[in-house]
């Protein structure tokens, strides 16, 4: 009887012994598999990581094109209210320009000696030229003070230079003809003489 059980106890060893492989050999398959899956996981996510680094690329190249094409409209809209201001602002430049040449006329004319045959024309020269006047002062028109200022090349136009010892030098002495501001820009600088 103890031979048997002896017996037994070696048939059944090796026994457990396989036993143990087949799971050991069982557990390798799994690792295998699982190792595997993972690497054909990997495989199969890296060309989807790569296509997903190449969409996000080609988003944030067209974020920043939008953001682009917004500030250029931005600034056209600028640059097109800034364009309508101007516009309306200095609207009537044109015509004024037109119109300076007859006003100086009108100076000229009332610079003529009046008599008691003229007085009653002269006065209506006078009260047509005051009308002038006023439409330009309401359009924004500005006569440029030049007489005893200091000379400055963007308002004024030299035409002589002088001498006059009574004068600071580099001052305006006379002024040949009158300048003007439309607004806040010359639209006619004053020629003007300039002591040395």
């Amino acid at each position: 009887m103890a031979e048997e059980n002896q017996e037994n106890q070696t048939n059944e060893e090796p026994e457990e012994k396989d036993q143990e492989e087949v799971i050991t050999e069982v557990l390798d398959a799994d690792d295998k598999h699982s190792s595997e899956q993972q690497d054909s996981n990997e495989a199969e996510s890296n060309p989807h990581e790569a296509e997903i680094e190449k969409l996000k690329a080609e988003r944030d190249d067209m974020q920043q094109r939008l953001l682009r094409v917004q500030a250029e409209f931005d600034n056209f809209k600028k640059r097109s209210q800034k364009e309508k201001e101007s516009e309306r602002k200095y609207k009537s430049e044109d015509v004024v320009k037109e119109l300076l040449p007859a006003l100086d006329n009108f100076e000229r004319a009332l610079q003529v000696e009046v008599t008691d045959e003229t007085k009653s024309f002269m006065d209506g020269v006078s009260m047509v030229y005051s009308q002038i006047k006023e439409a330009l002062k309401t359009q924004g028109v500005e006569e440029i003070e030049s007489v005893g200022q200091p000379f400055d090349p963007n308002i004024h136009h030299a035409v002589m230079q002088v001498e006059d010892e009574n004068a600071e030098s580099e001052t305006v002495t006379e002024e040949l003809q009158k300048g003007y501001y439309l607004k806040d820009r010359v639209i006619r600088p004053a020629m003007v003489k300039v002591n040395k």
